[in-house]
């Protein structure tokens, strides 16, 4: 009775074994690309960091005050700008076939992933106008990297990297500014 109820337990071990595997691939599949790694600068993912460039890009005086995305169509760069005016990230962007025109805009609605109008799967899409009813919003393509839109395909996608694509998420939540500058 001994060996049966050893082969019992041993089975029952290897199937909770292989069910936390499972459960903690699945976690891992939706877990942003930059968590618990370190940023230039010392932050953590839990906060947003400046990103680590050789040239740190001025953010455009037209831009401003108060906390807020920055968005200049001329220079494909984004800029995370704090309450106090401090830039805590800035990054270079892909932008879609389409902009939107140099104005202030509220994020008006997020979603953690969908499908691109180009058919890309996309995660952390940030939205906040429309262009001739294409939707304008912030996403990181899921699996590859960032490319230019294919040509004729109308698309409002201004497509990051996945770890700007997160931070970018942490921090434009619904209703938060977005300016765009030429």
């Amino acid at each position: 009775m001994t060996s049966s109820s050893a082969g019992f337990v041993a089975g029952l071990t290897v199937a909770a074994v292989a069910g936390v595997g499972f459960l903690a691939y699945q976690a891992s599949a939706t877990v942003p690309a930059d968590l618990g790694s370190a940023h230039p600068g010392g932050k953590s993912s839990a906060g947003v960091a400046k990103t680590a460039t050789t040239v740190p890009a001025d953010l455009p005086a037209s831009s401003g005050k108060g906390k807020r995305v920055v968005y200049a169509l001329g220079q494909d760069r984004v800029w995370l700008v704090d309450g106090n005016n401090k830039v805590r990230r800035t990054f270079r962007v892909t932008p879609g076939t389409l902009d939107p025109a140099p104005d202030t805009y509220a994020v008006t609605s997020r979603s953690n992933s969908v499908t691109g109008t180009d058919g890309t799967p996309i995660e952390h899409v940030v939205r906040f106008t429309t262009v001739d009813g294409v939707t304008i919003g912030f996403s990181a393509a899921v699996g590859k990297a960032t490319a230019p839109p294919a040509p004729g395909v109308r698309t409002g996608g201004i497509r990051e990297s996945r770890a700007d694509g997160d931070a970018l998420w942490r921090f434009a939540t619904l209703g938060e500014r977005v300016v765009v500058v030429r």
